[in-house]
């Protein structure tokens, strides 16, 4: 068994392979590390491309898209390592980046997970929407991150430049102990996309492990590859998978109160796209809650299932005001102002 996969999950991202993917290789080497490319059924040359690497890069097919969690799940299965690294297509990754995250894993046996700084590779001294300095959630569920409130991006000025424990670690690029990943379960793959790392992460908060954020490795990020932001079919998976994270996981004695407050706020939050002429948001904030009553038999299971690895009571890493509130009306746009 060798200690660490890089594994990178394409779907018609023969553009990202070409830019980046020759980096990865470059600064990932080492006689314990192999890079894997899982192709999740591209029709855009993408394997014939990998055919140039051959011998440096391990390639899985897949058969279709099975969506990120789904393509992740997948390809894991089929690799053995002590520890996965899970890394977008479209990351430029830095000299050095590898090392500091193993080695945090290597330091620190209760550690599930550890991200690096993630900064944006168009604009190199701001931080990046996916993830940032490491992931957060507020008492409703709704994701932020040090150097990131929803679409307000920090400048990176050292201000985060110190080790922190985290509630979530960013799938854009996540390293993972491969025990615990595979006592979690992997990811929910009827998430397809989006926040599936959250709610792997508090499960693995459930199990009683850590996750943290490691800024001695930096990487660069051009977000956006997969789904523009603006998607209405991104805005779906967001709302959608932001109520399964919930009825999945919430504590008890929190979830009837915060299930009724999330629905208020989102309801407010279509009301908005409205009111912008956005109605292909609103709609898909109602398709999103349409969605969540279908699948209400299948969340208790999934609840029951998530309730025997262990209980989580909301802590420090759990915000507990509304980030909606603090963002829209008392402008505080910044994470070190909550």
């Amino acid at each position: 068994m060798i200690k660490t996969a890089v594994v990178i999950l394409n779907w018609n991202g023969k553009e990202f392979l070409e830019m980046f993917l020759g980096k990865v290789i470059e600064n990932s080497g080492g006689p314990d590390t192999e890079v894997y490319v899982a192709d999740n059924g591209s029709d855009d040359g993408s394997c014939d491309y990998l055919e140039t690497f051959r011998g440096k890069v391990k390639v899985l097919r897949l058969d279709e898209n099975h969506g990120f969690a789904g393509g992740y799940n997948l390809a894991l299965s089929r690799i053995e390592a002590r520890y996965y690294v899970l890394l977008n297509s479209d990351i430029e990754v830095t000299e050095g980046w590898l090392e500091p995250l193993t080695g945090a894993l290597d330091s620190d046996p209760n550690l599930a997970s550890c991200q690096p700084k993630i900064l944006s590779w168009k604009d190199r001294d701001r931080f990046e929407y996916a993830g940032a300095a490491g992931g957060f959630i507020d008492r409703y569920g709704y994701p932020f991150c040090r150097g990131r409130i929803f679409t307000h991006t920090e400048a990176d000025k050292g201000q985060y430049d110190t080790p922190a424990s985290l509630f979530w670690s960013s799938g854009a690029c996540m390293a993972v102990r491969a025990e615990a990943w595979h006592k979690a379960g992997g990811f929910d793959a009827d998430f397809f996309a989006h926040m599936e790392e959250i709610d792997l992460c508090w499960r693995f908060h459930r199990l009683g492990y850590s996750i943290s954020f490691v800024p001695r490795s930096v990487v660069y990020h051009v977000g956006g590859a997969s789904l523009p932001y603006n998607s209405p079919f991104k805005t779906f998976l967001n709302f959608r998978n932001s109520l399964y994270l919930l009825y999945k996981n919430l504590p008890d004695e929190n979830f009837a109160r915060t299930i009724f407050f999330r629905k208020l706020l989102d309801g407010v939050a279509a009301l908005f796209f409205l009111l912008k002429g956005q109605t292909s948001g609103a709609r898909a904030v109602w398709k999103a809650h349409q969605e969540v009553k279908k699948q209400k038999n299948v969340l208790k299971e999934k609840r029951r299932k998530v309730k025997s690895m262990g209980e989580y009571k909301f802590s420090e890493l759990v915000l507990n005001k509304s980030i909606v509130f603090e963002f829209y009306i008392m402008k505080r746009k910044k994470y070190s102002s909550l």
